[in-house]
């Protein structure tokens, strides 16, 4: 599988999401386009669309192959700088808004640039775009927490996050509420627990510790994950969820994954032999999804399959973003 093809299936729409498109009406806006789903999720809603409504994506777009993606398929583009309350108010009016901006990586050595982005843009970005619909992508980090045997955190579980990351994550959160509450936003907070992408997520950072001879850290025994088509489809469909009660949703796969399976398998595809440190931690912030997958039915790529691509991915050359997600850390320290 090359690039091309790999943007190409993440990006495929389903008639279900075309038709929740048609139902929503409107122009879609995606905020934050540049960053690692952003382009896909665009090519998706553009896919999905056609000439019925426009996508546009707005981000400071710093890399020229997301801006080259974005131009071949008719996504239009506006660079904006959305810390700067003044380049915030030339975007224009939408009804339909995906927030995707955030920051994670550097945390621990910017904190105050961290919650700049994760708890100050989306003030700005409410107060120009009012009562707009949301989908605010947020993340399993606010969660407590939680050991595999115990299911995952559902939605009702309350937010407990660790660190500055998840901390300001959950500001994010707040101020979207503030929105539904004083200017009649409608919001859903999508919490998403790592996509995968081959290009990255956890599955490229196991690979990568295997193929380099690296012990498997197990600061945590297991994790979540989904294929990002699905993650981009949950989250232009949960645009007709959004609403005044601001619901929470869990978007990932519907298996908590063993780290050292989950290794073990992907060392065997990779003809090599996993090594693995030190077990330090029985928890891990895990998600339960079962609503996600009453709403939107099972993702359409198992995890064996992912694991196989992803292997398939590195063995055959493929681009890697060396964006680690940092699953394994225990203490919020990104």
């Amino acid at each position: 599988m090359n690039e091309a093809q790999l943007n190409e299936m993440l990006s495929r729409p389903s008639e279900a999401l075309k038709s929740d498109l048609e139902r929503l009406g409107g122009d879609v806006m995606i905020l934050g386009a540049g960053g690692k789903m952003g382009p896909t999720l665009c090519c998706m809603a553009k896919r999905a669309l056609g000439d019925k409504a426009n996508v546009i994506a707005v981000s400071r777009f710093s890399d020229p192959e997301a801006r080259r993606l974005l131009a071949e398929a008719g996504v239009e583009m506006l660079s904006c700088e959305l810390t700067d309350p003044e380049d915030v108010k030339r975007l224009p009016e939408c009804e339909n808004v995906v927030f995707m901006a955030g920051r994670k990586f550097g945390t621990s050595q910017g904190a105050c640039e961290t919650w700049e982005m994760n708890a100050v843009v989306p003030s700005i970005v409410t107060r120009r775009l009012g009562k707009a619909r949301y989908v605010v992508f947020s993340t399993s980090n606010v969660y407590p927490f939680t050991r595999p045997e115990d299911g995952g955190c559902t939605e009702e579980i309350a937010p407990s996050p660790v660190g500055e990351y998840a901390s300001s994550c959950l500001g994010r959160e707040r101020v979207f509420e503030y929105a539904a509450a004083h200017y009649g936003a409608k919001v859903l907070k999508f919490r998403l627990s790592y996509a995968i992408d081959l290009r990255y997520g956890i599955l490229n950072d196991l690979c990568r510790w295997i193929l380099n001879d690296q012990p498997v850290p197990l600061g945590v025994p297991a994790f979540n994950c989904v294929w990002q088509r699905y993650a981009n489809e949950a989250a232009l469909r949960s645009l007709l969820l959004a609403d005044e009660s601001c619901p929470a949703l869990n978007v990932t796969g519907p298996e908590t994954v063993s780290v050292k399976q989950a290794a073990t398998k992907l060392a065997y595809l990779l003809g090599k032999e996993a090594r693995f440190g030190e077990e330090t931690g029985d928890k891990g912030i895990l998600c339960n999804s079962q609503k996600c997958m009453g709403l939107f039915g099972y993702p359409d790529v198992s995890l064996d399959e992912m694991m196989r691509l992803q292997a398939g991915w590195i063995l055959d050359g493929g681009r890697c973003l060396n964006k680690p997600t940092h699953f394994e850390e225990q203490k919020g320290n990104f």
